[in-house]
């Protein structure tokens, strides 16, 4: 008979789990993101606002433009938020731009420029909450304090076992316990740039939300998920809802290449950003052209979008109209003429910024004709 001299792995528990994720990232993790190898509060500070509700991959590019528009933090409070809105748009989610501007702003104003050090002083900043405060004082100050974004939500759901969808109150409560439990138990000396890091790349590269890398993970032994095979049913999923639908239609009103534009209230989607003059009815469209003195027809009319928020669709008919005479002077502060060759550094949402491409694309090509 033969006897086996395998040591079965090291239990992983609330004492060990910290330093675990801290000792795999250090070798296994991520180390080539822009935002990475730096202790700036500013650009780390930027990049986890741009990374709420965005991935990694779409971020890079609008985070080295950003950058490259606004290198410091005063450079961005002194900016307008017009300005700032046209280097976001694409990004969505466009209260992140406005508070971001605003935050810049209040270190200036109140901080004296300098960045606040501690997690609870970081959080009374506009537009940030406690696990970004968290991970900003983390890999800018070395400050000891959990984080809880989506990814370390699923990493401790599936680690821990925790059922019940992460969004309701009583498991994103139990969840922030598991996160402080983990700093108390853990050792005193835990590298908290690379144990915060950790926690993102194992959401980021192996405890994924489908096919999850079980077999790389280095908490993989003492899983609940995967020692139950319970990785699809981990996290819990959200209630299903009836996502409503909305409709609305857009004017294109062109005049000598230039289109007209309506400034969106600072609340409610889109804030602050240039739009095309938006109409819930159709009559309400055709009045506002009646006193613009022009008249919408069947032709007018193009093929109807969709456009997907996180709590509804809106469906989108745009008109297209070119005057030869200009139907209107500028007629308030909401509204302007916006030459076609400009709309590129203009702050417009996506949906706007996809169908002004195809009318800028006709018009160039009418023109070379």
């Amino acid at each position: 008979m033969t006897i086996s001299t395998n040591t079965p792995p090291p239990k992983i528990g609330v004492e060990t789990f910290a330093q675990t994720v801290s000792n795999w990232q250090k070798t296994e993790g991520r180390h080539h993101l822009p935002w990475q190898n730096t202790q700036d509060p500013y650009r780390i500070w930027l990049s986890e606002i741009m990374l709420q509700q965005t991935q990694v991959g779409t971020v890079i590019d609008y985070y080295h433009r950003f950058l490259k528009r606004f290198p410091t933090l005063a450079d961005l409070a002194r900016a307008s938020q017009a300005d700032v809105l046209a280097y976001w748009a694409g990004l969505g989610y466009y209260a992140r731009a406005r508070n971001l501007h605003r935050c810049a702003q209040t270190v200036m104003e109140q901080w004296g420029g300098k960045f606040p050090e501690t997690p609870e002083q970081i959080a009374t900043l506009p537009g940030i909450g406690r696990s970004t405060a968290a991970a900003i004082a983390a890999f800018s100050f070395g400050g000891r304090a959990p984080i809880l974004d989506g990814n370390v939500k699923r990493v401790f759901t599936r680690f821990f076992g925790v059922f019940g969808y992460p969004g309701k109150k009583a498991v994103e409560t139990e969840l922030w316990s598991i996160a402080q439990a983990i700093l108390d138990q853990g050792p005193r000396d835990l590298d908290m740039i690379s144990y915060t890091q950790g926690l993102m790349d194992l959401g980021a590269t192996r405890c994924t939300r489908t096919k999850p890398d079980c077999t790389h993970c280095p908490l993989t032994t003492s899983c609940y998920a995967n020692l139950n095979n319970a990785q699809k049913a981990l996290p819990s999923a959200r209630p299903r809802k009836l996502v409503p639908q909305r409709e609305c239609h857009m004017l294109i009103l062109l005049h000598n290449d230039n289109v007209l534009l309506e400034k969106r209230p600072q609340t409610g989607i889109w804030g602050g950003l240039w739009c095309l003059p938006q109409f819930n009815e159709f009559d309400a469209l055709e009045n506002a052209c009646v006193n613009w003195g022009v008249k919408p027809s069947a032709q007018s009319k193009m093929a109807t979008l969709q456009h997907t928020f996180t709590h509804f669709k809106l469906q989108i008919t745009p008109w297209w109209l070119t005057v030869k005479r200009l139907p209107l002077a500028e007629p308030n502060n909401e509204h302007c003429w916006q030459p076609l060759n400009l709309l590129a550094d203009t702050g417009l949402p996506a949906p706007v910024q996809k169908i002004l491409h195809g009318v800028r694309q006709s018009v160039l090509s009418n023109n070379k004709d």
